[in-house]
């Protein structure tokens, strides 16, 4: 096994047949052979030109768009194309930063091939000259990765709040943290990847905002929403033992832990794996 190991698992993708999503005339998506030949029912909503999939340009507000693609995810959940519901609005847009022109179901954005955004947060100690990690352990009960180990903090980013109020929301549920503490977590930048949807119906294509907190001793961090049942606080060097020897470490979040790797110094530029682990970190996920 090896670092590129974690990247690699994280990009694996069968491109055939794919189709291309538009919304408002912007590319947003991607469309698997199975869902096109499922949403072929709804011909009020869709438009198919030249390998393309359109929204229906007839449906321009947000709000029309939104209600369009609301009853069709109904249909595709009770069918079951995604496994669960999760009801937190995510946007669809052509950047985090740009116009929402819809909203859709968390879960149901990899069957559209949507950009998903998510926080991550690394919670760090020093002891001298050594850097000590607190690692989550997933419930067993999660239905992503339940029981792999996780950053302090992760979570998606509904389209509902700003990365401020979903950063501070995320840390008091899942580490007990006050908003004074959680806003001192520095921005240190994105990572992006794309694969397969575990029911080969999607393709998930993520970006997400990574934060560092450099945290007190005499922090210890208690989970309020179930998400992780304990943690830990490891020597950096055996967070990058596990995460270049096992996979025990939830996917994305071994990503961010390598990031967390180069950035300290720990993976060194004379790595052999070094330029290929930088430029998987950021992967093109632009339709």
């Amino acid at each position: 096994m090896s670092y590129f190991d974690r990247i690699a698992r994280c990009n694996q993708k069968d491109l055939t047949d794919i189709q291309k999503f538009v919304v408002a005339g912007q590319s947003v998506g991607w469309i698997k052979p199975s869902v096109f030949e499922r949403i072929k029912a709804y011909p009020e909503i869709f438009l198919f030109e030249n390998q393309t999939i359109i929204l229906n340009p007839k449906l321009t507000t947000c709000e029309e768009r939104t209600d369009a693609l609301a009853r069709v995810v109904k249909d595709l959940y009770e069918e079951e194309f995604f496994p669960r519901w999760v009801d937190e609005p995510f946007k669809i847009a052509t950047s985090w930063a740009a116009p929402t022109l819809a909203t859709i179901e968390r879960a149901a954005a990899q069957i559209f091939g949507i950009v998903s955004y998510g926080i991550h947060l690394n919670g760090y100690v020093r002891d001298g000259d050594q850097i000590k990690m607190w690692v989550g352990h997933r419930a067993k009960d999660r239905l992503v990765q339940p029981g792999k180990l996780d950053q302090l903090m992760a979570g998606g980013q509904p389209e509902d709040l700003t990365l401020e109020e979903n950063l501070v929301k995320e840390c008091k549920e899942e580490a007990g943290m006050s908003a004074e503490l959680a806003l001192q977590a520095r921005p240190i930048g994105a990572m992006s990847y794309a694969f397969d949807h575990q029911h080969k119906h999607g393709l998930r294509r993520d970006v997400l905002f990574n934060y560092d907190l450099e945290l007190s001793p005499d922090f210890i961090p208690h989970c309020t929403d179930g998400e992780q049942e304990e943690f830990y606080l490891w020597p950096l060097e055996q967070v990058a033992e596990i995460v270049h020897d096992t996979e025990d470490f939830k996917y994305n979040c071994a990503m961010v832990v390598i990031d967390f790797l180069i950035r300290h110094g720990y993976i060194k530029p004379d790595h052999p794996e070094y330029e290929a682990l930088v430029s998987g970190l950021h992967q093109d996920v632009r339709p």
